[in-house]
């Protein structure tokens, strides 16, 4: 069985939208930890019937961590628990519950927001990132975050209303490319624009990088206009560490080209992978 190319990835959250609705009004009343509980049964039957996804994480752990194949199917087996715990933990959110976050890096954030110049921020299909924008929250500046569009109407629903009082503006990816220029003006106007670094948008401009000791494709656009323009870099990685904690991770990307920046942002994230090993979520084959 072939693993799942980033072409038939849609990235969109599971669940039809009376179920979302649902969860969202079983969160208003109740814990979550009964959905963690019975996650814990239905995992091993998606594992069985989602083929694509399970082989791209049995492959990660197998050829990347180098497990063998008893330990790597367990791992998938924790991948795709947490990958459900952060899913609940979103609907919970919408819903009202909160989590403790801590957050490593903070100063490096508020230097760059304090300033005149606008920055980029880049994440990554790891952890629950969306918990970033309830947590780094600009004060000076408005946040420009690039997000798929083709969403349900429940989940951008609840994210609009939970970044409307956090200067967070969503701009979903348009077949037009009408979002480039929105991005665009935002950094002309000295603001925060948030993007994916691990994943490729449409467009068949990537840089290949070094990751976990093979070459792997990034988006070319971050670093290219982070040189062009010598606009500031971020990477941010928001890793689940408790059932109501988390950790966001804030690390600056130096380099004197686009290679270097690249190459930079893929080894501080596969340091956090390697620190969570459970939270990778990219399920595709991600290596060429």
């Amino acid at each position: 069985m072939a693993e799942l190319d980033h072409k038939d990835w849609k990235g969109t959250t599971g669940g039809t939208i009376w179920m979302q609705k649902l969860m969202i009004r079983w969160f208003r009343h109740a814990s979550l930890y009964i959905p963690y509980w019975c996650m814990g049964w239905i995992i091993p039957f998606y594992m069985l019937f989602e083929h694509r996804g399970y082989l791209s994480s049995y492959g990660l752990y197998r050829r990347r961590f180098g497990m063998n194949p008893l330990k790597a199917f367990f791992y998938v087996y924790l991948n795709h628990f947490r990958f459900g715990q952060i899913i609940i933990d979103r609907f919970a959110m919408y819903a009202g519950h909160t989590s403790r976050i801590d957050v490593d890096g903070q100063k490096l954030f508020d230097e760059l927001e304090r300033g005149t110049s606008c920055f980029i921020q880049l994440s990554a299909h790891v952890g629950n990132y969306e918990l970033a924008g309830y947590s780094l929250v600009p004060v000076h500046k408005e946040f420009y975050a690039l997000v798929f569009s083709g969403e349900t109407e429940t989940v951008t629903a609840s994210r609009m209303q939970m970044f409307a009082d956090h200067h967070v503006n969503m701009i979903p990816v348009s077949s037009d490319w009408s979002h480039v220029f929105v991005l665009n003006e935002a950094l002309q106007k000295g603001n925060i624009v948030s993007m994916p670094g691990d994943r490729i948008f449409g467009s068949p401009r990537c840089i290949t990088c070094r990751f976990f000791g093979t070459p792997a494709k990034f988006p070319l656009g971050p670093f290219i206009l982070a040189v062009q323009r010598n606009i500031p870099l971020l990477a941010v990685f928001v890793m689940k560490t408790g059932a109501k904690t988390y950790r966001i991770h804030v690390r600056r990307l130096k380099g004197d080209n686009k290679e270097a920046l690249a190459q930079c942002y893929a080894d501080e994230l596969e340091k956090i992978i390697k620190q969570y090993p459970t939270q990778w979520f990219n399920f595709y084959n991600f290596w060429t």
